[in-house]
């Protein structure tokens, strides 16, 4: 959980959003050993789970007989769960239960089975269709992400996106030490911020920052982020100028390194969101993602969306002037706030009154 980067954020801000709301939100999350304790974003108790090998440390719960116990315990009046497989049978009990449960599906399981060919698709409509019987709404934040729920013939989807703390993450984080750090005056500063695994597929920022060098661009690419990739990673970009930050758990580090970058480069072809991206365009620096994820939902004009060439991407975005760009792309980050998603997330459980579905 400390290293669940976008999830650790949505969680965290829709907990305080809705404790904010007058509501008493109990967060049940994966770690090293247990714990309970008070938070801004209400209430968190840690259950000891295992880490997922190849995952770079994300941890889940397998105890089910342990978190059933809690639950009961807790004996909460909805249910709302961010894990889609590990934790899908909650659904059932909430129903046994008489409790609305909500899943929020924060990847996707037909992206993910992809990587196993062409068997995934039919195991993902499968199991995605447990899902749907097993919750009385299934929120997903784009329409990318809904994309593989609707195709089986889903009707009880919601699409709520997330948001940004605009204040957090803003233009004014620019660092003039930071960018001094990594890059000289006149070259082009490329960020990549994310979980180094294969599904995010980071190698292609580095691969872009070689094209780049070797069509003539000055450019140096920061890559922040740990996971099972890494070392491969530092081997691709051997004699290159690549930097490696490890993990970052300090927001302001992030924001003003996102803030100093020039281009954000998102490779990843399956994200449903993209939080980072997001951020990066809240801090006014345009980011270059792939077009066959969901992120150019998300990131508009403010953004180039590619196949394949990254480097073309990185040359498109600096084509425009960079005060325009940048401001841009903070317009864009301010039509998600987190406010805002709040209000969605909540208004879906309101739903599920107004259905009847709430005994």
């Amino acid at each position: 959980m400390p290293r669940s980067g976008g999830l650790r954020t949505a969680l965290h801000a829709l907990g305080a959003g809705y404790l904010a709301a007058g509501h008493e939100p109990i967060l049940i999350v994966p770690g090293a050993g247990y714990a309970d304790e008070m938070t801004s974003q209400g209430r968190v108790i840690t259950l000891p789970g295992p880490v997922v090998p190849g995952t770079g440390g994300y941890r889940v719960i397998l105890a089910r007989r342990r978190l059933q116990k809690l639950l009961e315990d807790l004996a909460p009046d909805r249910l709302e769960v961010s894990d889609r497989f590990t934790l899908r049978w909650t659904g059932r009990w909430a129903r046994e239960h008489g409790i609305p449960a909500v899943m929020v599906s924060h990847e996707s399981l037909a992206g993910l089975l992809s990587f196993a060919g062409p068997l995934g698709n039919p195991w993902a409509d499968r199991l995605n269709s447990r899902t749907l019987r097993a919750y009385d709404k299934i929120v997903c934040t784009t329409g990318w992400a809904a994309g593989e729920f609707r195709r089986i013939g889903a009707d009880n989807i919601a699409q709520v996106p997330l948001g940004v703390d605009l204040e957090l993450f803003d233009p004014s984080r620019y660092s003039d030490d930071l960018r001094a750090r990594y890059a000289e005056p006149h070259q082009v500063l490329l960020v990549h911020c994310g979980r180094l695994s294969q599904e995010k597929r980071p190698e292609r920022s580095v691969e872009a920052l070689v094209a780049l060098r070797r069509r003539g661009v000055d450019a140096v690419l920061v890559v922040v982020g740990d996971g099972p990739l890494r070392a491969r990673l530092q081997e691709l970009a051997r004699g290159h100028t690549v930097h490696f930050v490890e993990f970052v758990a300090e927001r302001t580090a992030v924001a003003s390194l996102l803030a100093t970058a020039d281009v954000v480069i998102a490779p990843g072809p399956i994200e449903t969101f993209g939080l980072a991206a997001l951020e990066a365009l809240a801090c006014g620096t345009p980011v270059v993602v792939d077009a066959a994820s969901a992120l150019p939902e998300v990131v508009g004009a403010a953004g180039v969306a590619v196949t394949n060439d990254f480097a073309a991407g990185v040359l498109q975005v600096l084509e425009r002037p960079a005060p325009a760009r940048r401001a841009q792309a903070r317009r864009r980050a301010e039509r998600f706030s987190w406010p805002a998603a709040v209000a969605g997330f909540l208004a879906v459980h309101q739903s599920l009154v107004l259905s009847g579905a709430v005994p």
